[in-house]
């Protein structure tokens, strides 16, 4: 039996053509419409590919970014890890860094390199002298440094002055090192004590640390204040990290907390370390005030509770029980300042080395390589000098001592110059 014929429709050049009718649903090449939600799904998935490539896209350029940015570390390494920790990556790398410690301990025991103590060590050194002029207020000098390691070795805890002096040429800032411990007795820090009757301090502030800005004081220092320039050094943690605020300029850029270490300038130049609302108070004549967690010394004590690994105390980062680069601020019975940085330092090592420096209150300021950071600067008094003048206080400190002089310095950082009338020669007393 044959098929019917199509069905034949006329074409436009007279003949008939076949009819194409689309066969039954399900027949055929025509398949049956999906549902609507398989749709929906696919456009879906589309939308989130694109975002996905978006932010990859994105994470990437500001990471290649990150790690051409000098102010995020010296190495790629420290870049990477502070550009992890402001894209919310921070516990990751505080885990990387924890087990980094964990597995390169401080080598136990050992000496120090030679020269360690600085190139005027001698066998017989043990008290510093101090020059005499006519006519200037200043501190008497330290006398040398106990070590906490114990028995001192040649030329260990002998100060040594550094940075210019006054025009009549009273050394305005010495130095001394000391092994941290008695167990890690191969390591050496340094300790800088600084005569405020000297000296007059100043915080800059930076886009990133505290953030925010413009402000007055910021990197680089500019010709004019490098005239009488003789130490910079670094600051706190990140502000998230600090656990306290930040004040300067009349202006409160994070509110402060009561009872955290606040380093405290005063208008006329001053500066002193204590508790804030305790040892140290808002007034009229306050500049700044930079907070760093909690007091590590008290009464020339170290603080109880400093070898327990406390996250609240003692930072997020690390905590206190590792032993890290850390760099510490703290003034003595007479007002003078002692700034300790160096490496394998656990934070109870550095309230003991703070200690031995003679500081009454002391506390933390910055950790790791890459931050921390004491430089001292040669050269003419009134004549404007740049990093090329500075010497760090450890030959192995990461930073160079021109980053305070550079434009892409973004953190905040201490200064350290004459007061106008150490400028001159002072008259002689009758």
């Amino acid at each position: 039996m044959s098929s019917a014929p199509p069905t034949q429709r006329p074409s436009r050049a007279g003949y008939s053509v076949p009819s194409r009718r689309r066969p039954p649903a399900g027949r055929g090449r025509y398949r049956r419409r999906r549902p609507p939600y398989v749709y929906w799904i696919r456009r879906a998935f589309v939308v989130v590919s694109v975002l996905i490539l978006i932010v990859v896209l994105y994470l990437g350029v500001t990471l290649v970014q990150a790690l051409g940015n000098p102010s995020l570390g010296v190495s790629y390494l420290a870049r990477a890890a502070e550009w992890s920790r402001s894209h919310g990556l921070g516990p990751v790398v505080l885990w990387a860094e924890k087990e980094y410690y964990a597995l390169n301990p401080p080598k136990v025991g050992g000496a120090p390199a030679a020269n360690a103590f600085g190139n005027s060590a001698t066998k017989s050194g043990g008290t510093t002298t101090r020059v005499t002029a006519h006519g200037e207020t200043y501190l008497p000098a330290p006398a040398r440094m106990t070590s906490p390691a114990g028995t001192w070795l040649p030329g260990e805890g002998v100060w040594h002055p550094v940075g210019r002096r006054s025009a009549d040429g009273i050394p305005a800032i010495y130095e001394a090192f000391v092994r941290p411990n008695k167990v890690n007795t191969s390591y050496v820090v340094g300790v800088a004590w600084m005569d405020p009757k000297l000296l007059k301090a100043q915080l800059y502030s930076g886009s990133y640390i505290p953030g925010g800005g413009p402000y007055k004081y910021s990197a680089p220092i500019s010709a004019r204040a490098s005239e009488s320039l003789v130490a910079a050094f670094n600051a706190g943690f990140r502000m998230q990290d600090a656990q306290g605020g930040y004040f300067t300029q009349g202006k409160t850029i994070i509110p402060l907390r009561t009872g955290a270490a606040s380093v405290v300038v005063y208008k006329n130049g001053d500066m002193t370390v204590g508790s804030w609302n305790r040892d140290v108070h808002m007034t009229k004549q306050v500049a700044s005030v930079r907070q760093n967690l909690r007091l590590i010394v008290i009464n020339g004590r170290p603080v109880p509770g400093l070898d327990n690994a406390n996250y609240i105390n003692w930072g997020a980062t690390l905590g206190g029980s590792y032993a890290v680069w850390r760099s510490g601020l703290g003034v003595t019975k007479d007002g003078a300042l002692v700034y300790v940085g160096g490496p394998s330092l656990s934070i109870s090592d550095l309230a003991n080395v703070l200690v031995h420096a003679g500081a009454v209150r002391a506390m933390e300021l910055d950790i790791n390589t890459d931050w921390v950071q004491f430089s001292s600067y040669q050269g003419p008094l009134g004549k404007p000098i740049n990093g090329g003048n500075g010497t760090d206080l450890l030959s192995s400190m990461n930073g160079d001592p021109s980053r305070f002089f550079a434009s892409w310095w973004n953190r905040d950082f201490y200064t350290m110059s004459l007061r106008p009338s150490d400028m001159v020669v002072q008259a002689k007393k009758k």
